[in-house]
């Protein structure tokens, strides 16, 4: 807005100059032509007042002022009209403390590397926000008196749509033109984006993946022509889809907290191979399938190298949920240390509740009497391993019944020949087979074999 007011303040001084040159001019052609004894018609407003011109000249150098009380004074001096004076100070204040929230705030953006805010970073940054705006409003207050921000809702225009954070020691020291240069590349972007995907809602298509990942780039090699390599990857960390992408996947792999250093050593090392596997994402031919594989294979590789061998390990065991519960339940109880230990109780205590749940000679209550026999052994054992004192013995469980045995009799078969058998009385395999008439026993027919009346669990 500065060059604005200098337009104007020249323009004023212009014009002065130019109708006093006029006058002046006006009062020689006068002489001349009475001297000639030429006769010159006069104007009914002429006026016989002798104007001395004076040229006024002064550079913005003169006028401008680190201290704001003199700047005001120098544009009054000046003849500055009150409301371009106000709409000068609101503007020149503004920008300085534009530049200071851009350059003093510690914002949740700039965090690239955190999947989710750190909330003290977040209670931090509006706690500073707010110094700074009270700091502002005082200033102006001071200047142009308690109710300066009439005018400034007047006079200053308000942004259609909110952008980019542009802050931090890489984005918030951009020069002016340069911050609002990207800011309407990212006006840019968001109206092609939005004008495909409109397109394709009326169309009653979903969108392009492709078609997004050439939008995106085309975004890309806009903001190349206007940043620097180092200000380029700033903007791409906080705001690129592959960014926004690899912060989800870590912040799905609870505890692996990516540093900084990991996060940028990561995006650096697979962001080139994320768009070109975009741009394979509707290949569905063996040579673009056999392409995007390799290019797969490549990134996860990628990942390998950047984070090095331990964390990668870690990386790679967080992709599996019962190590996250595993790190979870150490994290809760302030033994990291035991994760690894719990994981292995957690893997042996899975295995062993998937063979009691597909064995078929367990009835129903016997499956969840053994379930819960293994939750306590398993609670049980990592509560050791977290080093902490057992719980109280609970009360014993019932002892589990044995499994009801079904005999089909054969040809030849009666309850004589399985009392043999199974060294049980005929009366015990009659009675426990009440609705089967033993006279007329025939191949096929299902009996029920009870206990031995001598087992342990029929013992007193």
């Amino acid at each position: 807005m500065r060059w604005r007011v200098i337009a104007l303040v020249s323009l004023g001084v212009n014009i002065a100059l130019g109708a006093a040159w006029l006058l002046l001019s006006r009062q020689e052609a006068a002489i001349i032509a009475a001297a000639a004894a030429a006769p010159r018609p006069t104007s009914t407003n002429q006026t016989t007042t002798n104007y001395v011109a004076r040229r006024m000249l002064f550079s913005w150098q003169q006028i401008e002022s680190a201290d704001y009380a003199t700047y005001v004074s120098n544009l009054r001096q000046v003849g500055c009209p009150e409301q371009t004076i106000r709409d000068i100070i609101i503007a020149d204040v503004n920008t300085l403390f534009a530049r200071r929230r851009a350059t003093e705030l510690v914002t949740p953006e700039q965090q690239w590397w955190r999947s989710q805010p750190d909330t003290n970073i977040v209670l931090a940054a509006a706690q500073k926000a707010r110094e700074l705006e009270n700091e502002r409003h005082a200033v102006l207050a001071g200047l142009l008196g308690t109710n300066w921000e009439t005018g400034d809702l007047v006079s200053l225009p308000r942004p259609s749509r909110p952008g980019v954070v542009l802050d931090g020691p890489v984005l918030g020291v951009l020069a002016p033109e340069t911050k609002q240069a990207i800011q309407e590349a990212n006006v840019r972007s968001q109206d092609r984006m939005e004008a495909y995907l409109d397109a394709q809602r009326r169309a009653g298509k979903e969108p392009d993946p492709v078609e997004l990942a050439r939008l995106r780039q085309q975004t890309r090699d806009e903001l190349a022509h206007l940043l620097s390599p180092p200000e380029l990857e700033e903007f791409l960390l906080r705001y690129s889809q592959d960014a926004n992408d690899l912060r989800t996947e870590f912040g799905q792999l609870s505890f692996f907290n990516a540093t900084p250093d990991e996060f940028r050593a990561v995006f650096r090392a697979t962001d080139a191979l994320d768009q070109r596997i975009q741009l394979l994402a509707d290949a569905n031919d063996p040579g673009g399938l056999s392409a995007r594989k390799a290019l797969e294979d490549q990134r996860a590789n990628a990942i390998k190298v950047a984070l090095g061998p331990e964390r990668y390990q870690d990386y790679q065991m967080l992709h599996d949920p019962v190590y996250r519960d595993a790190v979870a339940t150490a994290e809760e109880a302030d033994t990291p240390e035991a994760a690894q230990t719990i994981y292995a109780i957690n893997l042996a205590a899975l295995a062993e509740q998937n063979r009691i749940r597909g064995d078929t000679n367990l009835t129903a209550e016997q499956k969840n009497l053994e379930l819960k026999r293994v939750e306590l052994e398993q609670l049980q054992a990592n509560t050791v391993a977290m080093g902490q004192d057992l719980p109280d013995e609970p009360p014993p469980l019932p002892p589990i019944p044995e499994p009801k045995k079904v005999y089909v009799l054969g040809p030849g078969d009666s309850a004589a020949t399985l009392a043999v058998m199974y060294g049980l009385p005929v009366s015990a395999i009659k009675a426990a087979n009440p609705k089967v008439d033993f006279s007329r026993l025939k191949p096929g027919v299902a009996i029920t074999i009870p206990p031995s009346p001598w087992s342990p669990a029929n013992s007193p």
